[in-house]
């Protein structure tokens, strides 16, 4: 990214370093298991990502709220009687819900100009609007030297995401890694506690990369919240039959035992789940150990189970996983994201790279799709990068 200080003083025509420049970098994020578990109640393995959005916010004399996204040549503006959510904002809705916060909190909001930069790739689920979020908060918090903890910065986006944005029942799970990720560290989150757990990375030799696939996505909403739905059904019928709360405190048993009063498309969505949870405490028995083979066999079993019980993947992403399983020196591989295309992520040892690109001029050639390749590594959380 370009240096994002000078961009700022240049766009708004700030002279020297006498007005201050306060500059703040959140990360995207990515699942790698459990985005598809229980609502409320998901466990989650999951990083930041070394791939971010930086944001620079200084003073104007007016009242006036000034935006400029560098990387698209965009500008948006608003004053703070009219701060409130506007789809044609779009990037500057998310600086506007951080303004939010703090004026909301009694600080004096007065004009502010601000810059926003980043290298989150677009529309592949990695969360860069969290990110534009939690690096504006960060941010403004420093600017008015507000002694918000960052606990309490986590709290009051979500609250603003219910409050600015109009969203119910927001999931704190991308909040969370933003502010607790470790670089080279994968988290395991509780959604239902707000835990998290660190854990060093077994793959620190290994290669990480997301594809993009590329193929088309339609009608993904409808499809996911049918099979919340039929989850939720699921779920409520379990309990009828042995106490419980959420699928944490039920084995793949009990669900066998219930197939009498559960519909197919029911036991499968309710399957996965399950037994998700229980890859996900597998993995952490693996990180524990820095078993890479326990690790990656949890991943390619997740993908299996994506596909076959919750039936979110697609032929384009299930070929790809197919393929990457099969070349020497793959880890391993999954889709990640919401799914019916979208992403997948692949970890590999440097030497199966060249195999690797050959399978992906195949997937070009078979599915006419030209994927995008990122590499990436897990990453550290929200911080304050310069002021000046």
């Amino acid at each position: 990214m370009q240096d994002i200080g000078t961009i700022h003083r240049a766009e708004y025509e700030l002279s020297g370093n006498s007005e201050q420049v306060v500059i703040a970098e959140a990360p995207g994020r990515l699942h790698y298991l459990g985005e598809h578990g229980e609502i409320g109640a998901g466990l989650y393995l999951s990083s930041a990502i070394n791939r971010s959005v930086q944001v620079a916010v200084s003073s104007r004399k007016d009242n006036s709220f000034r935006f400029f996204a560098a990387d698209l040549s965009e500008r948006k503006r608003t004053t703070l009687i009219n701060l409130k959510y506007k789809r044609e904002d779009r990037w500057a809705n998310y600086i506007k819900l951080a303004i939010h916060i703090f004026a909301e909190a009694g600080f004096s909001v007065k004009g502010l100009n601000f810059t926003i930069s980043g290298n989150i790739p677009q529309q592949a689920g990695l969360a860069s609007s969290t990110a534009i979020e939690a690096a504006a908060a960060v941010a403004l918090r420093r600017f008015f030297k507000a002694s918000v903890t960052d606990r309490g910065l986590i709290q009051k986006l979500i609250r603003a995401e219910t409050e600015f944005l109009g969203r119910e029942g927001v999931n704190p799970v991308d909040y969370l890694i933003a502010f607790n990720a470790k670089k080279d560290h994968f988290l395991v989150i509780d959604e239902k506690t707000g835990r998290v757990a660190k854990f060093k990375s077994p793959y620190g030799r290994y290669k990480m990369l997301l594809l993009d696939s590329r193929v088309p996505r339609m009608g993904v909403e409808e499809e996911l919240k049918q099979r919340r739905e039929d989850a939720r059904q699921g779920l409520e019928i379990l309990t009828r039959k042995r106490q419980g709360e959420s699928f944490r405190d039920y084995v793949p048993s009990d669900l066998l035992e219930s197939m009498g009063d559960l519909r197919e498309e029911i036991r499968r969505r309710s399957l996965h789940i399950v037994e998700e949870n229980q890859r996900i405490r597998e993995a952490v028995e693996a990180l524990q150990t820095a078993d890479i083979a326990e690790l990656s066999k949890a991943i390619f079993h997740s993908h299996e189970s994506l596909r076959d019980l919750f039936e979110v993947s697609c032929p384009e992403i299930d070929w790809l996983v197919k393929r990457a399983q099969e070349i020497e020196g793959v880890a391993a591989s999954r889709m990640t994201g919401s799914g019916f295309g979208g992403c997948t992520y692949t970890i590999l040892k440097e030497s199966a790279l060249e195999q690797y690109r050959k399978r992906l001029e195949d997937y070009e050639r078979i599915f006419g799709f030209h994927p995008l390749v990122y590499d990436f590594k897990p990453a550290s959380g929200a911080r304050l990068i310069v002021k000046r």
